[in-house]
């Protein structure tokens, strides 16, 4: 399949005519990365992983549209998109389901900590064709399955690079690439990156640095 990276969290996959998208948020090129797909998935509802209005919006020019997401997020989306009620799916961790051509299994549950202050939402993390896996806002290694190509959230409030390393080696894909980098500059980007892939390698994963709009055969 192809896998492309837009801004941020967001990423597609195209595959044999169909389109399946992960998280179209705020920080994102929704209306490229919606455009023409068949299903997308939401690990949770904070706005740089959904952008509601985006995403009803696409509902109502698609009828076709399957949307699969947490509760919490597939239910503000049906107060926002009625019409499209029926094709607004709740999402549990723990679960199989097919979404356009896509085999798709769940992880996790719930949103990593940022602050004791700060209520943790839930998270799903989602593992596509056996192959692609996006954690969302979250670490959890999926378990029993062999993760052929890793998203790795590379920066975030609830984060450090001691961190994203030690999830790229407990997952021991073949390939990683990044997301969630939308808060760094160029510096601080690469810096990171230089720790993941170096140490990465060490365990067998070769990373790869996507910048927005870039694209992969996975």
């Amino acid at each position: 399949m192809k896998l492309t990276k837009y801004t941020h969290a967001c990423v597609r996959l195209d595959k044999d005519g169909q389109a399946l998208v992960l998280d179209p948020g705020t920080f994102s090129e929704t209306d490229l990365a919606l455009d023409g797909a068949g299903a997308v998935l939401i690990t949770h509802e904070h706005g740089d992983h959904v952008d509601v209005p985006a995403v009803a919006s696409a509902l109502q020019g698609n009828d076709a549209l399957q949307v699969f997401a947490p509760a919490g997020v597939a239910a503000k989306l049906r107060s926002e998109a009625p019409f499209a009620a029926p094709r607004i799916h709740d999402v549990d961790p723990g679960s199989t389901f097919r979404a356009v051509g896509f085999d798709v299994r769940t992880f996790g549950g719930q949103h990593a900590l940022i602050h004791p202050q700060i209520p943790v939402v839930a998270n799903i993390g989602y593992l596509i064709d056996s192959n692609v896996y996006h954690p969302g806002d979250s670490f959890v290694i999926p378990d029993g399955v062999a993760v052929r190509t890793l998203l790795v959230p590379v920066h975030a409030p609830w984060n450090k690079v001691g961190e994203v390393v030690d999830f790229v080696i407990g997952v021991r894909a073949g390939k990683a690439f990044p997301i969630h980098d939308a808060l760094l500059n160029e510096t601080g980007l690469g810096l990171i990156e230089g720790h993941v892939k170096r140490l990465g390698a060490k365990y067998g994963t070769e990373y790869a640095h996507l910048a927005s709009g870039d694209s992969v055969e996975v």
